[in-house]
């Protein structure tokens, strides 16, 4: 079991659970061959803040700074900049398998041996230790353009693609907030200051905020209104970063610390891929499944909606960009009342499902094997496989896997 990185049941058993977490030893800052080795329980803020006092980072950050790195090297999450999956940045990784040997592969030793164990999501057994690829320290600009939904063509998404190294952007009501990322020369004084507010935002206020309005307001309309008073707070600090030119942080200080959030603070998420080509109008379509289940079921998602660009990548077998470039759509709800977030949760994945996009096992939640085998086809078939040749016995299946498995 890794730390703080699924939505889904994955890393859940009513057998033997193994808890890594205190086999967080930095290895080797390996500065020759640019690699950093480090046991899996290592945090990913921990291990960063490594990495920096030496001039360092990895080649993926991910906003979720307390995820353990054993976790990340062997599942998919993502970031809109550089690879966007940190695991295809893994060089080698150490383990040992169900019958109790020892296994290792790396890039240059079994290197389609690691294609699959950055999939693996702990099925080939318990990992004891990872390599990632790592770089200089880099800054990175953050810059703004903001959109109506009903305005924007593919065409203008084409064009924002080729021209960013990297891209998120939010659905807040009816406008898009596109943040362009690019390489900057140095983190700018304001880029000193927006880190330790972005923090706090999504650390303690935003989602509270959220979940308040909710639990609170009395009724229907006024929740709504104060959602919409909300929302418009969010596009106001966008529109206010675009007037000021945006600003340049040194990309490890957009790393969040989630270790002292209270519960009140805390979200959830889910998250789909589609090609780029395809995001726009599948996005508009789900404007429209949204308000038919508001209108329905008197439920609306309290956070602003996420997406990030993920170029095509191949270094994983379930890599959810290997047949090319995808945009993600992300809702994210910080629930007050689980049921009806679950059931929110199953209507968006058969919309999602419906439209061929990609789940991904450890961050959709209520994930199913129809919507595996629809997203992955093959893949998913030849991963089942290789998981019953290296575990026979099925001593690393739980639950979860043991009912999407093909």
């Amino acid at each position: 079991m890794g730390r703080c990185h699924s939505m889904t049941a994955c890393a859940c058993s009513d057998g033997t659970i193994i808890n890594m977490s205190r086999m967080n030893r930095i290895v080797e800052i390996d500065r020759k061959n640019m690699t950093m080795t480090v046991e899996p329980g290592v945090l990913m803020i921990d291990a960063s803040n490594a990495l920096r006092s030496q001039g360092m980072q990895f080649i993926t950050n991910i906003e979720i700074g307390d995820a353990s790195l054993g976790a990340m090297a062997c599942c998919h999450t993502k970031d809109g900049l550089d690879r966007g999956q940190i695991c295809s940045s893994v060089t080698g990784i150490k383990w040992v398998m169900p019958s109790g040997a020892l296994a290792q592969a790396s890039e240059t030793q079994n290197p389609d041996l690691l294609r699959l164990v950055r999939s693996s999501h702990g099925l080939c057994g318990v990992i004891y230790e990872v390599t990632f690829r790592i770089k200089p320290l880099e800054a990175i600009q953050f810059t703004y353009l903001p959109r109506p939904v009903a305005e924007v063509t593919h065409k203008e998404v084409a064009d924002i693609v080729a021209r960013s190294d990297g891209i998120m952007c939010w659905m807040i009501g009816d406008t898009l907030i596109f943040q362009f990322r690019s390489r900057a020369v140095k983190a700018s004084r304001l880029g000193s200051l927006l880190p330790n507010i972005r923090r706090r935002l999504w650390t303690r206020t935003g989602a509270h905020l959220g979940r308040l309005i909710d639990l609170y307001v009395p009724t229907s309309p006024l929740k709504s209104f104060g959602h919409h008073l909300c929302f418009a707070s969010y596009r106001m600090v966008f529109a206010a970063l675009r007037a000021v030119g945006g600003f340049s942080l040194n990309n490890p200080e957009k790393i969040v610390d989630y270790r002292h959030t209270p519960p009140s603070s805390r979200f959830s998420f889910s998250f789909w891929a589609f090609p780029v080509d395809q995001w726009l109008d599948t996005l508009r379509e789900y404007r429209k499944f949204a308000d038919q289940h508001f209108a329905k079921y008197g439920f609306r998602c309290n956070c602003p909606l996420v997406c990030y660009y993920v170029p095509k990548d191949d270094s994983s077998i379930l890599s959810f960009t290997r047949d090319g470039d995808v945009l993600t759509i992300d809702p994210i709800h910080a629930y007050s009342d689980l049921p009806a977030w679950e059931r929110y949760l199953r209507e968006f994945n058969e919309f999602a499902c419906q439209r061929k996009g990609i789940p991904l096992l450890n961050q959709t939640p209520l994930v199913e094997r129809t919507h595996l085998i629809a997203g992955y086809g093959d893949r998913w078939r030849e991963f089942s496989a290789w998981v019953k040749t290296v575990d026979p016995e099925r001593r690393m299946v739980n639950a979860f896997f043991a009912e999407l498995l093909a």
